[in-house]
């Protein structure tokens, strides 16, 4: 990520939540999904603020609309978006346990049923 700085500025629990309702569809089950894992890992209270600081940087990413590649384009368009969302995953999994994979599983399964 180029300047992760202003990726977590751009994050807040509002924008996230602005953009999943908006573009959930454009982007997809597994940006969403991966979106959710990382939101969720950050209500985590053992989840250091390394961790916390790298998901608002990756869902930072997500939220900006000036990014690598245009996110209008459904599928195309957010494949950089799933790229920083997957590489921040691996870096928190750590922080991603049951209860987290839980509460995504119940969003994914309310916003895609049971595709």
């Amino acid at each position: 990520m180029p300047d992760d700085n202003a990726f977590k500025a751009a994050y807040s629990e509002a924008n996230f939540w602005d953009k999943l309702k908006h573009y959930a569809r454009n982007a997809g089950k597994d940006v969403v999904e991966k979106a959710l894992l990382l939101y969720f890992a950050a209500q985590e209270e053992k989840a250091p603020a390394w961790a916390k600081g790298t998901i608002a940087a990756a869902l930072g990413y997500f939220i900006v609309p000036l990014d690598a590649v245009v996110d209008l384009t459904p599928a195309v368009g957010y494949a950089d978006d799933l790229g920083v969302l997957v590489l921040a995953v691996a870096a928190v999994a750590t922080y991603i346990n049951d209860d987290v994979r839980a509460r995504t599983a119940k969003k994914i399964s309310q916003w895609f049923g049971d595709e």
